[in-house]
């Protein structure tokens, strides 16, 4: 090469000449989700980032653009022994991921997706007042509530299910979310939502 030629500058990362890898850990691909409950879609957002540190937390309703990956694993860090612990809880999902797509050869996300739609309670009870009397009426459930409520059932079904037993916790929360997606009322997480319904409907 003469000294007139200038070396060709390297391309810089990220640039469209690198491959990037848009797939959740690495395995799962999150383009073709299919949604079976148009009133949780919007609230159910599938990235391919399993760990925004906390940049959804400025504003109120921001969890909502929050991957549901990241917020199951949110949830399975809320008991004391496991707060604060996010790539112990992240390891957990990715096991549980690997251990789903073993017995069900379906994309683990799309599995998580429904599990989360079948174990969404429609309706609830809150207490109303009349003169010191409680008295429970039936409501129906935010879309978005809907959505926490089905990530605390399969995360506290998972914790229930291997807490002082010889399961661990990733395999705990495949079973969850194998029984919820194939809508098992055995399941702990579709089972709450059946008494939560069931009691709204007593106290029409």
């Amino acid at each position: 090469m003469s000294e007139d030629e200038a070396p060709e500058p390297e391309a810089p990362a990220g640039s469209d000449e690198e491959t990037v890898d848009a797939k959740l850990f690495g395995k799962w691909d999150v383009s073709d989700i299919q949604y079976s409950d148009p009133s949780t879609r919007r609230y159910l957002a599938v990235t391919p980032v399993a760990h925004t540190m906390g940049r959804h937390a400025q504003k109120q309703f921001k969890k909502s653009e929050l991957s549901v990956v990241e917020r199951l694993a949110n949830r399975l860090m809320k008991t004391g022994a496991n707060a604060g612990k996010k790539q112990q809880a992240l390891s957990i999902v990715q096991d549980a991921f690997d251990l789903v797509h073993e017995r069900t050869d379906e994309n683990p996300v799309q599995v998580l997706v429904r599990a989360v739609e079948n174990a969404a309670p429609r309706e609830e009870t809150v207490r109303l007042k009349y003169g010191g009397i409680s008295v429970p009426k039936a409501v129906d459930v935010a879309p978005q509530r809907r959505v926490d409520q089905a990530l605390k059932f399969l995360a506290d079904g998972a914790h229930s299910s291997s807490f002082k037993t010889p399961t661990d916790a990733a395999e705990a929360l495949a079973n969850q979310l194998i029984g919820a997606a194939d809508y098992d009322v055995q399941t702990y997480a579709v089972g709450q939502k059946e008494e939560k319904e069931r009691v709204a409907a007593a106290a029409r």
